[in-house]
């Protein structure tokens, strides 16, 4: 991967500096390309998301930027820190939570965190101070002195975030960090995300949990077929799908009729009584809808607004079947 000559003082999006990018970053694994010319730019002190089914490529990028594998091609930086000159400052700068715990169940969560002190060459005193704050920051102080074998899913990601933090990273790589958590567990690690950017921590976070990418990212990136279909913010992207509407239902027949002959934009359903009327869910366009009801004399049982959604996007980007959303979720 040839050498990148760009620096950190001179990368800014939106007026922040970058603290992760990428240019024309390519992978494959025998025929089969993965990642097919990815360009990023990502602030200091945001959450980025990348989405995309599985195996689309996400743990690969994770792979290449926390330095796990090469790229084939293309130039990047982390950190500040060229990826193909410099992948030990970009591993100083950086932490990874893998989709696989990389918690010892043998031991407790105190001596996991310990080792991992010890890895960062911290010494025993750093490391134990370090150590007991990060227990207590994720609520982890109980059961400190418990094998790890005997904590819940989510104790697990947060001992596994907590262990990923004793190196004090900048810069961190979540890969899938809620699969197989249940809802409280996934809504507290959440939080535990959003407390780490308040802080000015960068995440980088790979997901197939729509909701969660519309939650937490400030920016987010479809990953299709190797290639970034689309990126934005979560309204940005909503806004390239058609079909937003608002849903008039009524139960008098009469009424229903009225609304019809005036509304001819609206798509109607005689069977339900119900009118759907395109729009893209502002607050103009529904005041404009209620004004009309109201001066007509006519009044709808029901009033409901529909705007596009992730699934939405997500479907329309890469051309997903019912099938593939109920992986997606």
């Amino acid at each position: 991967m040839p050498s990148s000559v760009m620096s950190t003082s001179t990368q800014h999006v939106s007026g922040s500096p970058v603290a992760v990018s990428t240019d024309g970053l390519r992978k494959s694994y025998g025929d089969k390309v993965v990642l097919d010319g990815i360009d990023l730019r990502i602030p200091t002190g945001s959450v980025f998301a990348l989405l995309g089914p599985n195996g689309a490529g996400k743990t690969t990028a994770v792979k290449i930027l926390s330095t796990l594998v090469s790229a084939d091609g293309g130039q990047a930086q982390v950190g500040g820190h060229d990826l193909a000159a410099d992948p030990q400052g970009v591993r100083a700068s950086i932490g990874v939570t893998g989709q696989f715990s990389a918690v010892d169940g043998l031991i407790t969560g105190e001596e996991n965190m310990l080792l991992m002190a010890d890895l960062h060459h911290l010494s025993k005193a750093e490391g134990r101070r370090v150590t007991a704050e990060l227990l207590e920051r994720f609520d982890l102080t109980g059961a400190a002195k418990k094998p790890a074998s005997t904590y819940s899913g989510g104790m697990k990601r947060r001992l596994d975030i907590a262990m990923t933090l004793v190196g004090d990273p900048r810069i961190i790589f979540l890969d899938e960090p809620t699969t197989g958590l249940d809802p409280r567990a996934r809504h507290t690690m959440w939080q535990v995300i959003r407390d780490l950017v308040a802080d000015g921590v960068t995440v980088f976070l790979t997901t197939q949990y729509l909701e969660e990418a519309d939650q937490l990212a400030d920016r987010i990136a479809v990953l299709h077929d190797g290639r970034i279909a689309a990126e934005g913010s979560a309204e940005e992207l909503k806004r390239l799908v058609p079909g937003g509407h608002v849903r008039l239902r009524f139960t008098d027949p009469a009424a229903y009729r009225g609304a019809a002959s005036a509304l001819r934009e609206a798509a109607r359903d005689d069977e339900t009584f119900t009118l759907q009327i395109p729009s893209d869910g502002s607050q103009r366009e529904l005041r404009s809808i209620l004004d009309w009801l109201d001066a007509a004399g006519v009044e709808a049982d029901e009033l409901t607004v529909h705007t596009p959604d992730l699934d939405d996007v997500f479907f329309a980007l890469t051309g997903g079947t019912d099938q593939t959303k109920e992986t997606v979720r």
